[in-house]
């Protein structure tokens, strides 16, 4: 069964914020990834990995504020909300997991 991807865009009003975060993640993955190859302590790595985990769940939040500020509020406005709602709540789903 194939995966239905999205093809709707928008504007992201806080799109250079987001990519700062971004950069500063891929560092961060990165910098994990020289540790494995540089046989660092585990417990190290582990507190990196939380950080990167923390950071894109970061990510993940501004995007959702901004989503349903916008995208979901000027739907229901719109009158239709019921579709932005469920993708809304199917996304935070597949977060959640």
């Amino acid at each position: 069964m194939e995966k239905e991807i999205s093809v709707k865009g928008t504007v992201q009003p806080n799109k250079q914020q987001l990519l700062n975060r971004l950069k500063r993640i891929e560092g961060q993955v990165r910098g994990v990834h020289q540790m494995v190859e540089n046989d660092r302590y585990c417990v190290d790595i582990l507190n990196q990995i939380a950080a990167i985990q923390s950071a894109t769940n970061k990510v993940s939040l501004a995007l959702l504020e901004d989503h349903t500020n916008h995208c979901v509020s000027s739907a229901v406005k719109q009158g239709n909300g019921e579709e932005s709602i469920q993708e809304l709540m199917s996304v935070m789903g597949k977060m959640l997991k």
